[in-house]
């Protein structure tokens, strides 16, 4: 079975994570898409899924959850990635029950707060986008303590709100005769984004990690 890359975006984010700072996706300005060559996959909704971890500094349990990916496709050429992009539709946001300890809060409540102007503001900016910039073998210079054994870097344009920025993170990719597949988890800085709310440096109390982790398991099937 031949390994390859199929990325995502996706991205989503909330409230936000603690990890390894070997773990942070590299960010930079917005570059330019990937030339996409050769079949064109589209993506399995069904098979794919957007997982978050967010951390609150004040003691609180962690929050973690699920975000739909609604579109997307990946083009591979002679058995390499050649790019693609994904859509996430952030009114799906949902925050796993398990995750909400206090007897007072429910996972609806939380998942209303993260959809408001706060964090996401869904009712203005329903979606996020991945597009897929760069390509290139995983050497182990780049070390990861969240996925285990990733053979490529994925590079892409990240879209939260107003904002764009360039992603780079891990990713463990296998094609094969039926489609391919891909998992990728790493750490973003949500502020970076604009999504400030009790962030460090933010006008209220520092609460809420800026950092977020995202888990992305990502299928594509071919015909």
């Amino acid at each position: 079975m031949k390994k390859l890359f199929l990325a995502l975006p996706a991205l989503l984010l909330l409230a936000s994570c603690g990890g390894s700072s070997n773990d942070s996706a590299k960010t930079t300005t917005e570059q330019t898409a990937a030339t996409q060559t050769g079949e064109t996959l589209a993506l399995d909704t069904v098979g794919t899924s957007v997982d978050w971890k967010a951390t609150h500094k004040g003691g609180l349990a962690p929050r973690w959850g699920k975000i739909s990916v609604t579109s997307g496709s990946v083009s591979v050429n002679n058995d390499s990635l050649t790019g693609g992009e994904f859509t996430i539709n952030l009114a799906s946001l949902k925050v796993d029950p398990a995750s909400v300890t206090e007897k007072d809060k429910k996972a609806s409540d939380l998942e209303g707060h993260l959809k408001s102007p706060d964090f996401f503001d869904v009712a203005k900016f329903p979606t996020a986008k991945f597009v897929i910039t760069k390509v290139e073998p995983f050497t182990g210079a780049q070390p990861s303590s969240l996925l285990k054994d990733p053979n490529y870097l994925i590079s892409g344009n990240l879209t939260l709100r107003d904002s764009t920025l360039n992603i780079t993170f891990p990713s463990k990719v296998e094609v094969a005769a039926t489609g391919v597949t891909a998992t990728a988890k790493f750490i973003i800085d949500r502020s970076a984004w604009g999504i400030n709310y009790k962030a460090e440096g933010s006008p209220e109390n520092w609460i809420i990690s800026k950092d977020v982790e995202i888990g992305l398991t990502l299928k594509a099937d071919k015909k």
